[in-house]
């Protein structure tokens, strides 16, 4: 029998995790936590002085100054995020697909979550028609809406909202009243910085927009849990930003003393933090536009990879293929590719688009192999795919696909 909801078919609701980078610790981190690792007090709930000042300058650097008062860290994105979720109230607004973490913790505090159709041309912000469409429907059932999370560097699609699609979104959300959330944790991993322009929501409607950066994304391991948030400079946003602290004090949700001096450490941007972030960017670049070609090769539908490490493939086309494997849906895929492949594939339900829809996540950073020594050496070699350990995730992916592919033209009926 075919499967129609994601629920009771493996956790779909609760992961999965943020893509990992797949590279060993960098040193000058490793040492600032090292040393922090003696100290006995704990961080206060909302960041220390020292993380919170090192959070302005981050932003400073990017053109969107804020004050201490303004800024609160927390464990992770996720943490932040069900904080700022709690403090709104009311049903909250994301695009379909989503960053997997962004709906269970509505979800957690009863919240409804509606998820708004992208525009053709990228993920991670809504198609304003489809936006105002979901917020009249809601509000004529009853509902609330107060929250649409957008992320203009995305999970899972791994694009970049243009500008000028941005603006549209952001417009029509202003028009109906929403408060934003700005999931920026792939903002500093634009694989073309100086081709690609990425704007803010804050920057367009800087009253109305919470910005919530995971470092993971660029600046820490996934296992150094900590994120930063800037809210609105406006009565609104003080707020706002007083009742995050009081559910992350309730929560008791600091950031441990350790990683909070790596994180301050990080958010400062010196040379070798900088510098490694540009060289995993270039590494994880050439690796997502490899993965990408073998995709499409074969037949399936993917946007070129513009950020993060990870792409997001639509293996529609390829279903009569996947059938005779006895892929039916999303789930299926996810169990098929995972196997093959010998890494996580999480289907495309887990990011809250439709079970029966043939769409993964890809990642990148289990390709770059199985040891530190395999994994540096990506770093540091001017050709990382010609590397033995990479060539062989490589060709072991692009035989996978273009398995896919042979199979799928001998369903092909005869012209």
């Amino acid at each position: 029998m075919r499967r129609t909801e994601p629920e009771g078919h493996g956790p779909v609701r609760y992961g999965p995790p943020l893509p990992p980078d797949g590279l060993p610790v960098l040193p000058d981190l490793a040492a600032v936590l090292a040393k922090a690792a003696t100290r006995a007090y704990g961080e206060p709930v909302g960041g220390g002085p020292a993380l919170l000042d090192a959070a302005c300058g981050y932003w400073e650097r990017r053109g969107t100054p804020a004050g201490p008062g303004r800024i609160v860290a927390g464990p992770g994105a996720p943490a932040l995020l069900l904080a700022l979720t709690a403090a709104l109230g009311g049903d909250v607004l994301v695009p379909r697909p989503c960053a997997a973490w962004w709906a269970p913790y509505a979800r957690l505090l009863g919240r409804p979550v509606f998820h708004v159709a992208t525009p053709a041309e990228c993920g991670g912000v809504p198609d304003p028609f489809a936006l105002l469409e979901t917020v009249r429907r809601v509000r004529a059932e009853g509902g609330e809406p107060r929250l649409l999370v957008l992320s203009v560097a995305d999970d899972p699609t791994a694009t970049v909202a243009p500008p000028e699609v941005l603006h549209e979104a952001v417009e029509a959300a202003a028009g109906e009243g929403l408060h934003l959330v700005s999931d920026e944790t792939w903002r500093d991993t634009l694989h073309d910085p100086h081709g690609t322009v990425l704007v803010s929501p804050a920057e367009m409607l800087p009253e109305q927009v919470t910005v919530v950066t995971d470092l993971a994304g660029a600046l820490l391991p996934v296992g150094w849990p900590a994120a930063v948030a800037r809210f609105p400079a406006s009565a609104a946003g003080e707020g706002l930003h007083a009742r995050v602290l009081d559910v992350l004090t309730a929560l008791d949700a600091r950031v441990a003393a350790p990683v909070a001096a790596a994180a301050a450490h990080a958010l400062a941007e010196p040379e070798p933090v900088t510098a490694r972030v540009a060289a995993a960017v270039r590494l994880h670049a050439r690796v997502a536009e490899a993965v990408h070609a073998t995709v499409v090769a074969a037949g399936a539908f993917a946007l070129p990879p513009q950020a993060g490490r990870h792409l997001y493939a639509d293996l529609g086309p390829l279903r009569e293929a996947l059938a005779s494997h006895g892929v039916g849906d999303a789930q299926d895929l996810e169990d098929f590719l995972t196997a093959r492949l010998g890494m996580p594939a999480p289907g495309g339900h887990r990011f809250g688009d439709d079970l029966g829809a043939l769409r993964v996540r890809l990642s990148t950073g289990r390709l770059l192999g199985g040891t530190d020594a395999e994994r540096t050496e990506c770093l540091t070699s001017p050709t990382p795919l010609e590397l033995p350990h990479v060539q062989r995730a490589l060709i072991l992916l692009r035989s996978v696909f273009d398995d896919l592919r042979d199979d799928a033209q001998r369903w092909e009926p005869p012209r």
